[in-house]
């Protein structure tokens, strides 16, 4: 093949992959069947200990019995290096398998309750009704992974 050949050949591919200035869903990338739950939080400053001491009793003990139940995927907690700058310095996850177990299930919460019990729902109410003194939510957010093809 001659050089000028290969030169129009690379061309052409080149004015073929540029020309294409946006994106089609399911043709191009899908989004995943996941579902991110995730909030920021602006934790005040030297009280992240404070407020991480209350989680254990509340939200992470809640999250962990949803997904020894199956009811989500994964949780996390993630902090800031930077805990002074920006509008959250921490992040709470939930992966949920699919926007289905996002939605209201009578018989999920009475499973969870029956397993979380009035002792735990007792603790959780009074911890996380001082959260405030301690910390802001920020925002509250659903992603789905973009998946491309």
């Amino acid at each position: 093949m001659s050089k000028i050949n290969i030169y129009i050949l690379a061309l052409l591919i080149s004015l073929n992959v540029a020309a294409k200035d946006r994106l089609e869903i399911f043709q191009d990338y899908e989004l995943s069947k996941e579902v991110l739950s995730v909030t920021t939080v602006k934790v005040d400053p030297n009280m992240r200990d404070v407020y991480l001491a209350g989680l254990t009793k509340s939200w992470i003990k809640a999250v962990k019995i949803q997904k020894e139940l199956g009811h989500l995927k994964e949780w996390n907690i993630w902090a800031s290096e930077l805990p002074q700058s920006g509008d959250f310095n921490l992040v709470l996850t939930v992966t949920f398998a699919n926007s289905q177990d996002l939605e209201p299930n009578k018989k999920k919460y009475e499973i969870f309750m029956k397993k979380w019990g009035e002792k735990n729902k007792k603790i959780s109410q009074e911890i996380s009704a001082k959260y405030p003194e301690v910390r802001e939510l920020t925002g509250e957010y659903r992603l789905r992974k973009i998946i491309f093809k």
